[in-house]
């Protein structure tokens, strides 16, 4: 394997295992009650939200031009849409008071929790599946930038890392309430930080060679319509459900905000020639 790809592939599982850091804040502590996992299931959605509009749809926008950029964008929102209608999703539960719980015991309790439990679980694997999605560019850019030098590469991994740690507590949060299990949020956590190196890989031995730029650009567009179509059809309803709807929006704006001005640090990480 050529040096160069070995160096890139080296500070790109430094940026892409920053998620088990973040990973590893959440099973330090322990599992949050429904409230504050829908307020950080909103938190996590607004961080989604932003990758994908502001980041890949608005850079294939950039690169292939505002018609195809789009036709791109919701082609992925069409493709996701379809596939998800084979995927078998459970059904959302009431979440229970105290009345509910009288009236039933704490056997009706338990079957509604188990519900929950369930749902996020499933919710957290479709983030796990959107946070893979979105690095793959990422380890892209990482061997891009190692090829122009060492100190550009460096430094662009260490950003990468700064802004996956909080993607790593949007993958690991939601499967550790459901499962209670530390290790399987933590190693769901830590494979879809491994998504970059993989990208690296790809760019090595794909690109340029045998896919065009404007091709690459209008399939990460799409996959900004994925993520934008999985988060507003899986994570959400979660959000609204458990922290109600004026809660889980403001949570949606702030993870927002923290993403974009990730994304800002980034992009300033960047050579002038290069984009993420």
């Amino acid at each position: 394997m050529d040096s160069q790809v070995l160096v890139a592939l080296a500070l790109s599982l430094v940026g892409g295992l920053s998620t088990s850091i973040g990973a590893l804040f959440v099973v330090l502590n322990q599992a949050p009650n429904l409230k504050m996992l829908g307020l950080l299931q909103g938190f996590a959605a607004g961080l989604m939200l932003s990758i994908s509009f502001f980041d890949l749809a608005h850079n294939a926008i950039n690169a292939v031009g505002f018609l195809k950029g789009n036709l791109w964008f919701f082609a992925g929102v069409i493709f996701f849409a379809i596939v998800a209608n084979f995927i078998p999703e459970p059904t959302l539960a009431p979440i229970p008071d105290g009345k509910s719980k009288k009236k039933n015991g704490d056997e009706g309790g338990k079957d509604i929790m188990k519900k929950h439990r369930r749902q996020v679980l499933f919710s957290g694997i479709i983030t796990a599946i959107g946070i893979s999605l979105h690095n793959f560019p990422e380890g892209m850019a990482v061997f891009l930038g190692s090829m122009k030098g060492l100190r550009v590469g460096v430094n662009l991994a260490l950003a990468i890392a700064l802004h996956n740690i909080p993607e790593g507590v949007a993958v690991a949060l939601p499967v550790y309430f459901a499962t209670q299990s530390k290790w399987t949020a933590f190693k769901l956590a830590t494979l879809s930080g491994l998504a970059e190196p993989l990208g690296v890989i790809l760019v090595a031995y794909l690109f340029p060679s045998s896919l065009s730029p404007e091709i690459l650009e209008g399939l990460l567009g799409s996959v900004g319509g994925v993520m934008a179509f999985l988060t507003l059809h899986e994570m959400l309803p979660l959000a609204f459900d458990y922290a109600g709807q004026k809660q889980a929006i403001k949570a949606v704006f702030c993870g927002m905000a923290f993403m974009s001005a990730s994304l800002y640090f980034l992009q300033i990480s960047l050579p002038e020639d290069m984009s993420l």
